[in-house]
């Protein structure tokens, strides 16, 4: 989430909408978890 934060900034951006987070187990056994973020990056007025 943080990342996606910085990255609205870096664009010129001052909010981010439609905040989607995914997950999906990995690795042998399923000992793994993978979490994904991604959002569309505005400017709110």
């Amino acid at each position: 989430m943080t990342e996606l934060q910085q990255r609205a900034q870096e664009t010129g951006a001052n909010a981010v909408v439609g905040v989607d987070l995914d997950y999906e187990v990995l690795g042998s056994g399923n000992g793994m978890l993978m979490v994904s973020a991604s959002g569309t990056a505005v400017v709110v007025e």
